[in-house]
């Protein structure tokens, strides 16, 4: 039976076990999981919280991970601006980047979600208004979604991954994981 841990990865946590050559310590997977023979199965940028998946099994990391399989990962993100619905549009059918169109992301604009505190917080500038978007691709270019968002003016300020198919991130606190066999 393969082992998946479902990871509430923490703001500031490379997706990794170990951060090697770095001047500074930085915090790894290895500072909240001390299960073995498991790997991330795809990445969460540092500055990114939520969702990460880990397996020991690999064709199960494949599947995740690799983008040929589509698999969709939904993201709550906190953006400046007031987007309306014909805003997110081109998110819609698919964004011009400089490594090629995305492919049509599913954009709604949310009402604020019940989130834990992000440490450190988020800037908040009085003069210009911030919105929360729900999210989902079916691919993983490198920041994507931040560079989604950018590309239709709307600059991300915070950036949780919610899901990744069938597995969600609800009720586990940042730096927690709950193991499931499958």
């Amino acid at each position: 039976m393969a082992r998946l841990l479902l990871f509430n990865k923490p703001f500031g946590v490379l997706s990794q076990f170990t951060d090697r050559g770095s001047p500074t310590e930085r915090a790894t997977l290895s500072d909240f999981i001390a299960a073995k023979s498991v790997y991330p199965a795809g990445r969460l940028d540092r500055d990114s919280e939520g969702l990460l998946l880990l397996t020991d099994d690999g064709r199960l990391q494949a599947r995740i991970a690799e983008p040929r399989f589509k698999l969709p990962k939904t993201y709550l993100v906190q953006v400046e601006g007031d987007p309306q619905d014909g805003d997110l549009e081109p998110l819609r059918k698919g964004v011009r980047l400089k490594d090629g169109l995305t492919l049509p992301a599913e954009a709604l604009r949310i009402d604020p979600p019940d989130l834990w505190p992000r440490d450190p917080p988020i800037r908040v500038r009085k003069s210009v208004p911030d919105s929360w978007l729900r999210i989902t691709i079916r691919e993983g270019r490198n920041r994507q979604v931040r560079r989604m968002t950018a590309a239709v003016g709307l600059p991300t300020l915070r950036l949780v991954r919610w899901s990744i198919g069938d597995w969600t991130v609800a009720g586990i606190a940042p730096g927690a994981f709950v193991e499931i066999s499958i």
